[in-house]
């Protein structure tokens, strides 16, 4: 067994650095913290050599040059000095780890000066070891940090994709440059200007600058204070009229920091819950003030983390201070009948999709459906109808691999417009008509793929551009051959993507919530991908829940889930049948069967 001992200073350097700095974003996130903390009022950032070298100046309080060598050692701040400290926390950083932590993985060059110091000083800095000299400079600290976890080699490797990792300080420095208006913020790579704020102290104006013009007029403003609770909540949030695919346009600040806050998620989510349609997210950019003695935000090193001394309370003060907003929003509830209206339309399909005529000659009657997928989409912002031409390239319906050639079946009828009822030998059989159609429709594309390496796709010739963070975008680019190889491919331009092939079953479906389940399937572990993305496309592909069908349809749709392999279980492993045997039945009215 091998002895106990001590681990040299520079390994346990390098080891306390991952808590803090986990990718180049970290350090960003850090370095620009330190700045605002500074009173800067101008931040810039510029990354270069695949994000592993980064550049941040600002015009702040600068640095005094007898506290430039301290500031490099580990613990050591200018933030707290006790205990007690540690509950009344009014600074952005405060833990004195950030900058000994980069010195230990990275190549480190510091020049500052103070209003009061005559010269600027430089420290230069390379494996915890901190070299100070004099030189010009004006008021103010660059740092740079280069080769970033250049003795690191297991770190270093890995690392993503660099389109992912810019795509991470790009989403870091919307964040920081939304929660503080008040500051002008630039972030630079490759010559080419990412993003750009200029300090105006409204909030609408950062947001329109961090996004686009065009979003404010969706935005409203939240603003409450409980004098009996010392707290406060400012922010924007959006009108029922609009939501987004995914939750990556929700930022929480408390007390100025930008945290992962699932009190105030929750309070969110239940506002809107009702507003909104199914699988959509609001824009939110709310900032809670309350007492520092009433928050822990010494949670975990990287400060994303809070706790409240009283969590009902601040759920309940942010779940009332949105929605009584949003009841002031609408005096006549007009838009509000649009968002109810869109949501219908999402979760219950237009009846007039079922009545697409199937010939025995297995040709399409699109005739009715274009008229159908003109007046179901035109309201959609996402989506923009082309002439049948032009949209038609490939068979519409899901692929027909296996041969349909089961008994008819007896149907009843249909339940709620959500369970189709059938008669047979055992009893009362009752069927969930959406799972029982994702799993015929998984079993033929699992099938496709592995009979032509692909999923069968449909072309789109237009498509509306649909606006994604930085890092789903890299996400997306980094795995467009594996995505065309499950019937997707997106053309991507700056901050959007637009669809430019779908798998033939989802074609009719909202491209933006198929952009957005697609996002969230690339977030799986790879080996899990194909299992994950067949489900995804079978789920939105098959028959809804509470959509009505026809006596033909419900009998083509048990025919085909007849024909399955697995028909016990839909592909998330709900179960898909139910019999009530006629004993059972008869024994409950009293009844004796022969």
């Amino acid at each position: 067994m091998a002895k106990i001992k001590r681990l040299d200073k520079n390994l346990i350097s390098q080891i306390a650095a991952g808590e803090v700095i986990e990718r180049p974003a970290s350090v960003v996130k850090e370095l620009v913290e330190n700045s605002i903390d500074a009173g800067a009022s101008k931040i810039s950032v510029n990354i270069s050599s695949d994000s592993r070298d980064i550049r941040v100046a600002d015009n702040g309080s600068g640095i005094g040059k007898d506290d430039l060598e301290l500031t490099f050692t580990r613990h050591a701040t200018s933030k707290i000095s006790s205990q007690e400290d540690l509950w009344n926390i009014n600074s952005l950083g405060f833990r004195g780890e950030a900058l000994a932590s980069m010195i230990s993985i990275a190549k480190v060059t510091c020049i500052t000066k103070t209003a009061e110091d005559e010269n600027g000083s430089k420290a230069q800095c390379k494996e915890s070891e901190v070299k100070i000299s004099s030189v010009g400079c004006s008021v103010g600290t660059t740092m740079e940090v280069n080769e970033l976890f250049y003795n690191t080699p297991v770190r270093l490797k890995f690392l993503k994709n660099p389109k992912t990792e810019l795509a991470h300080i790009q989403e870091i420095m919307q964040t920081i440059a939304i929660s503080h208006p008040e500051i002008s913020f630039e972030l630079t790579s490759s010559n080419a200007v990412l993003l750009k704020t200029t300090g105006s102290s409204n909030i609408e104006v950062a947001i329109s600058e961090v996004y686009s013009p065009s979003l404010v007029k969706d935005l409203m403003t939240v603003e409450n204070t409980d004098n009996s609770a010392n707290m406060s909540l400012q922010g924007i949030i959006s009108t029922p009229v609009f939501s987004r695919s995914n939750r990556k346009a929700m930022y929480f600040f408390v007390n100025g920091r930008s945290v992962k806050c699932p009190v105030v998620l929750k309070a969110v989510d239940n506002v809107y819950k009702d507003l909104i349609p199914v699988g959509k997210f609001p824009f939110v950019a709310v900032s809670l003030n309350l007492k520092p003695d009433e928050v822990d935000v010494n949670v975990h090193p990287s400060k994303k983390e809070v706790r409240y001394t009283n969590t009902n309370m601040v759920y309940n003060f942010v779940y009332f201070s949105i929605k009584n907003a949003l009841n002031n929003f609408a005096p006549n509830n007009q838009d509000l009948e649009v968002s109810f209206e869109r949501k219908a339309q999402l979760e219950e399909p237009s009846d007039k999709f079922s009545e697409i005529q199937h010939h025995p000659s297995g040709k399409t009657d699109f005739s009715s459906f274009r008229a159908a997928s003109v007046s179901s989409f035109a309201s959609e912002p996402s989506f923009r109808p082309v002439s049948q031409e032009k949209f038609l390239q490939t068979k519409f319906l899901e692929p027909s691999i296996k041969t349909v050639d089961v008994e008819t079946p007896d149907i009843i009828g249909q339940f709620r417009n959500t369970y189709i009822l059938i008669e047979n030998e055992a009893g009362l059989e009752i069927i969930d008509q959406h799972i029982a159609h994702e799993r015929y429709i998984y079993e033929n594309l699992k099938e496709s793929l592995k009979n032509n390496g692909s999923v069968p796709s449909q072309l789109f010739f237009t498509s509306n551009k649909i606006v994604l963070e930085p890092s789903e975008i890299a996400l997306i680019e980094e795995n467009a051959q594996v995505l065309e190889k499950f019937g997707y491919k997106f053309e991507i331009d700056e901050n959007t993507v637009s669809i430019k092939q779908l798998p033939a079953v989802t074609a009719q479906n909202n491209p933006d919530n198929v952009v957005g389940a697609v996002v969230e399937c690339l977030h799986t572990n790879f080996d899990k991908l194909e299992d994950k993305m067949l489900i995804m496309t079978s789920c939105k592909a098959a028959i809804k829940a509470g959509q009505k069908l026809s006596l033909w349809e419900m009998q083509d749709l048990i025919k085909k889930y007849r024909t399955t392999q697995n028909p016990q279980t839909c592909p998330h492993g709900r179960v898909i049948s139910h019999i009530i045997p006629e004993k059972d039945l008869a024994k409950f009215f009293g009844r004796q069967v022969t």
